[in-house]
This record gives structure tokens, sequence and C-alpha cells, in this order.
């Protein structure tokens, strides 16, 4: 075939081909797959117009410099444009940046570990605590009182409170300590959560819950479903009616709460837990109530039951388990 090429260039391919005895189709067809060929670049051959390997470490050096790292490509191309400088364009910055994986973020960043979601779970009182801080405004402008609740999440029954002018450890400390001492709480028997404020997360709070032999746990940064009991309790004290606007001093700020407290563990029907007082779950009264509650609507429905339709009435039952965060279903099978 290479023959036929060579004369072919001489006299002509069809000749050429009669002469040598070629098919002129396969003749043609060496032409076209040689011309269809794609020629193997060398290894250190780069397009005339491409930047210079010192070039474009001098385009990143530019981009990352203090002065560019927080500004998008083509906001840096713009501003050297206006000073009179042309490095190459803003593609060509991104392609530069891409290459070293540095399209997103340029800057150091605060990495945050990766927190653990907490699973607690009470089956009965003072297994479970919660305890929470809330401001409560005074009489003028940026003025608090500083409100401590300690709540159980089985019963809800507020255990602790104290409102007082400042947010502290040392306060803290002596709240839980005193709440410990009424409920008779034993070593190993307690475990108290809170988010993470500072009196929450400090140091003496922490050596103290460890000589009471009481685990601590902590919500994860931003996430109030953490906490939920204690912010659902805060909700309902401050939509009460007869919550103010503004305390006139911390007096008046802890008679408020010398009624609401009371009202709340043991006139409040609780819906988390069956229409009971937290009183009546705390304090073991929960299922001589719901045996009376069931007696009469056993009384009301042997008297009218064409008025039950479906089935017969029955008190609902108080829930044998309290979760903050309950595991999903597939984790608990």
């Amino acid at each position: 075939m290479e023959a036929a090429e060579t004369l072919a260039s001489k006299i002509g391919a069809k000749p050429a081909c009669e002469a040598l005895a070629v098919p002129r189709a396969s003749f043609y067809r060496r032409r076209v797959n040689e011309v269809a060929m794609p020629v193997s670049p060398s290894e250190n051959s780069s397009p005339p117009r491409a930047l210079s390997n010192d070039e474009r470490e001098d385009v990143r050096d530019i981009l990352n410099s203090e002065r560019f790292a927080n500004m998008a490509p083509q906001q840096v191309y713009a501003t050297l444009l206006d000073e009179g400088h042309y490095l190459c364009s803003t593609r060509t910055m991104y392609r530069i940046l891409a290459e070293n994986n540095e399209v997103k973020e340029r800057r150091d960043q605060l990495r945050h570990p990766n927190y653990t979601k907490p699973e607690l779970i009470a089956t009965a009182p003072n297994q479970v605590w919660t305890w929470d801080i809330t401001k409560l405004r005074g009489p003028q402008k940026w003025t608090y009182f500083y409100l401590y609740v300690i709540l159980d999440i089985f019963s809800r029954y507020v255990v602790g409170w104290m409102v007082a002018t400042r947010e502290s450890a040392g306060l803290a400390k002596r709240l839980i300590g005193e709440t410990c001492d009424k409920q008779e709480v034993l070593e190993g028997q307690l475990t108290l959560h809170a988010d993470r404020g500072p009196s929450m997360k400090s140091k003496a709070v922490a050596l103290f819950l460890a000589d009471l032999g009481v685990t601590k746990t902590h919500s994860r940064p931003y996430t109030s479903n953490d906490n939920p009991y204690s912010e659902s309790q805060f909700k309902t004290m401050k939509y009460r009616p007869e919550f103010p606007d503004r305390f006139g001093s911390i007096q008046d700020s802890r008679a408020f709460c010398q009624d609401f407290f009371p009202w709340y563990n043991k006139e409040h029907r609780h819906s988390g837990i069956s229409l009971l007082t937290p009183e009546m779950v705390h304090c073991g009264m929960a299922e001589a109530v719901l045996q009376e509650r069931k007696k009469t609507l056993l009384a009301a429905y042997a008297s009218k039951p064409e008025r039950f339709v479906n089935k017969v009435p029955s008190p609902q039952p108080l829930p044998k388990e309290v979760w903050i965060n309950p595991p999903k279903q597939s984790e608990t099978d």
C-alpha cells in the first residue's frame, strides 16, 4: 500500500492502483483513516496561548493573597482591571483554583466537631431532669432578671426554681444541690440535661455534678429540640394572661413565680401526661386518678351507651417512657 501511495503521488491514484493491482476502495479507505487518526501530542506540549506554569502560580498567589482571599474571581478581575492590570480571564482564574481545590473557600475555616445527638429515656420520676435559664424583662430597657428552672421530664414537675439578678455557675450549683437534697436523689440515679449556655457548660457545675454522682448531658448547638420540655414550660409560663410585659422589680418576678409554679405543678392538666397534673405523676397518684376516671366513663357509658359509637370509653393511659430524641424505629428494632 505504501508503494501505491508513492506511485500515486507521481502518476495519480487510479493508474497507480491499476498498475499495482490494488483495490481503489482500500486505497482511499487507508487515506481516510490516516487523516482521521488523532496525532498524540507530546507530554510537554501546551497551547501557545496558555499561561506558563510561573504565570499560573502568580495568578494563584494573587487570588489567595490577604487582599483578595475574600473576593470572588470576578471581583478580583474587575478590581485589577480598574487598576490597569490584566492577569487572565475569570474562567482561567476558576480553572486555576479548581486545580488546587480552592474554588469554594480559600480562607482558613473553623471546623466544628460532630456533636452527638442526646438520646435520653425516663421511665419514672427523678431519672432525667432538664434545666434552663430564661430572661425576664425588668422595669427598664436592657434590664433583666434570670429565672432558673429544673424540670422532671417524666412527670413535667418543676422540682426547683430560682430568680436571680445574674446568670452564675455558683447560683446554679446552689439550686441543683438544694433540689437534689429535697428530692432525695441518690448517687448514680439522675441524669441532668441542659443546653450549652455558659453556666451549663461551666467547669464548676461539671465538677459539682460529678461530686453528686449526677450524669450531665448537653444539647447540640442551635438545636432547641434537644431540650423541648424546658422550652415548653417557659412557653406555658409566658403565654399566661397574667404574665406581664415587664416586671417592676425582682420581688415582683419572684411573687409571680410563687403563684405560677404551684399552679403549674398542682392544677395544670398537661397534655403530654394524659391530662394529669405534674404533681399527680411525680407523687405516684396517677394510677388512682386514672382508675377514678375509668369508673366515671364506665358509668357514663352504662347510662347512655348510644352516645359512644365506636367503643367503650377509657381514659388515656399514662406514657410508660418519655424520651429526648427517641431513636428511629429501625434502631430500636
